[in-house]
């Protein structure tokens, strides 16, 4: 199609994709109109409306999906023949897209980019921290290059290599420090503080205690680790969080850090990418790196965990 551009199709996914002109705008690094323009440009060329424009939001016409999904396909064919290059100039090196839950980003990204950054100079490292649904919908998208979840993911479309294992610890208030440490069963009984829904350390949690997925309204939810362990520094009840974790978490609130009895609950930490990626081989570089500094966090003992 004569005049059609990449430019054309790279605005038009990304409004597809927001479903806004403003924030698709935003994302384009463009302003509003030109995008609006941009967008009519193409319907011109493609000879059909693609948006059905209302006050608020827009709607894409039946053709403006398949048009979506045709358009979102090229664009990740031609980002990877961008990555196939680079993987045929050595060492690592241009933009690398990386995903991390909420549940490690905190913890671990900021040595993870610390260690790229100084291993790879020539590595243009953009972290993004979303839940694991969000990153997976990425991943496959042509979004990001490689996510660090916790696995399984069982994608077909995606490559899983296990990290390193992470134990669970439980949070109590500080006067509870000398009591037994509760049982899976015990903890049924008890106050659990949770992630909110979407998170998968939530469910994993669940399933250690065995509660149902949608568990009893009386268990309390927050919307980050830092929010529950504060709560059980208030005395509102009691929570479970990955062994990374204490050494920030734990020296912000008045509370005490245990270990389970074994069983242990744990959780594996792996790295996920699309099987098609030209960088595979070159992500073994990163693994490295990233696995040796989540076995770092797991060797490490705090003054204030228990047994």
């Amino acid at each position: 199609m004569i005049g059609l551009s990449m430019k054309h199709l790279r605005y038009f996914e990304s409004l597809a994709r927001h479903r806004h002109f403003g924030r698709a705008a935003e994302d384009c690094s463009i302003s509003q109109p030109a995008l609006s323009v941009q967008i009519k440009e193409l319907e011109e060329l493609i000879g059909a409306p693609l948006v059905e424009r209302g006050r608020r939001q827009i709607h894409l016409t039946g053709l403006g999906e398949v048009f979506a999904d045709r358009a979102g396909a090229i664009l990740r064919s031609v980002d990877e023949l961008a990555d196939l290059a680079r993987s045929t100039q050595g060492p690592l090196s241009g933009r690398l897209r990386i995903g991390v839950i909420p549940t490690v980003a905190p913890y671990l990204l900021p040595d993870i980019m610390k260690a790229i950054t100084a291993r790879y100079p020539l590595v243009d490292a953009r972290p993004r921290e979303a839940i694991t649904q969000k990153l997976i919908e990425d991943l496959v998208d042509g979004k990001l290059d490689v996510a660090i979840v916790a696995l399984p993911i069982s994608e077909a479309s995606l490559e899983e290599v296990p990290l390193f294992e992470e134990e669970f610890v439980l949070v109590r208030p500080i006067e509870d420090a000398d009591k037994p440490v509760p049982s899976a069963d015990m903890l049924k009984q008890m106050r659990l503080l949770l992630l909110e829904e979407g998170h998968c350390f939530r469910e994993q949690a669940l399933s250690f205690c065995n509660i149902p997925s949608a568990p009893p309204r009386d268990l309390m939810e927050g919307s980050s680790l830092s929010t529950l362990v504060q709560m059980v520094g208030a005395g509102i009840g009691v929570t479970l969080i990955p062994h990374m974790a204490i050494d920030i978490e734990a020296h912000r609130a008045n509370v005490s850090v245990s270990h389970l009895a074994d069983p242990k609950p744990t959780r594996t930490i792996g790295i996920v990418w699309r099987h098609s990626t030209p960088l595979a081989a070159q992500f073994g570089q990163i693994i490295e790196i990233i696995r040796g500094l989540g076995m770092e966090k797991q060797n490490c003992r705090t003054t204030r965990i228990g047994t």
